[in-house]
This record gives C-alpha cells, sequence and structure tokens, in this order.
C-alpha cells in the first residue's frame, strides 16, 4: 500500500505500550484506524463534511494521542487559521502525521513543533468522549483481527 500520510516513509516505530503489541508501526496503526475512524470520531464542527473520501478529516487530536499512547513521544501542532491546532505525532526524531491527507495538497509546516498537551485537549469533554471511543473501537478491531 502506498500511503499518503505526512512521514510515512520513516516512520518504522514499534509500540511502546504492550496492549499495543500487534501495532507494529504508525503505518499499521494507520491501516487499522482506516477501519475504525467514523462520523462520531470527526471533530464536531466538520461532521457534516466527513465521509469515505476523507476519513482522515476532523480526526486529528484524538488520532494523535492515541498514536502517543502507543509509540511515546510528543504530540505537536500547528496553528490553523481560526486559532485551532492541528495534531501531529514526533517520536525521537521521527515525525508523522497520520491525518495530514485531510489537507489535500496543502503543504504543512511541521518544523515549529509546538507541544500540545492532552489535558487542554481534553478538557472538554467531547473531545475525551471520542478519543476513549477510537482507543476502544480500535481494541475492538485489533482483537477481531487475532481471533
Amino acid at each position: 500500500m502506498k500511503y499518503q500520510f505526512y512521514g510515512w516513509e520513516h516512520a518504522d516505530i514499534p509500540p511502546v505500550d504492550p496492549a499495543f503489541r500487534a501495532v507494529s508501526s504508525p503505518r499499521a496503526l494507520y491501516d487499522a484506524l482506516t477501519a475504525v475512524w467514523c462520523e462520531y470520531t470527526c471533530t464536531p464542527r466538520l461532521r457534516e463534511k466527513w465521509g469515505p473520501d476523507n476519513i482522515t478529516l476532523g480526526q486529528c487530536s484524538i488520532t494523535a494521542f492515541l498514536a502517543q499512547d502507543i509509540f511515546g513521544g510528543t504530540v505537536c501542532g500547528i496553528l490553523r487559521p481560526g486559532g485551532n491546532y492541528h495534531c501531529y505525532n514526533v517520536v525521537g526524531d521521527v515525525v508523522f502525521d497520520l491525518t495530514s491527507e485531510q489537507f489535500g495538497d496543502e503543504t504543512l509546516d511541521f518544523s515549529a513543533q509546538t507541544e500540545q498537551l492532552r489535558e487542554v485537549h481534553f478538557a472538554k469533554a467531547e473531545k475525551r468522549e471520542r478519543y476513549e471511543y477510537l482507543k476502544a473501537k480500535l481494541l475492538e478491531f485489533l482483537a477481531e483481527q487475532n481471533a
């Protein structure tokens, strides 16, 4: 499979959480999430635009924090018009963004690496609930695949 997410070529990071040993790399996580991302996991302000043709739309922060749980590292953000941050992951010297496809041909600048804190993002109950749902659905999917 030819991946489109930013950093896929160098995303060879093993999981640090044994609960996710089946997720051998960020590419494997992306593969699993393609079966899990849905309208409910999309941020509410973008749900009307979410669809199978753009499954990464509105999934960035919850996906980046889930990837942090699995691979460690830091969640960073790119300030977007309107004041929101687009979140991505930095693990050591590897930068990857599992949801960058939502921006099409737009080139994102990953150089600033402004750290994002889960306490700030999850202060919004709906975001924390979407993250917990995504994590639970991923674990269910992985269990089904290993059954």
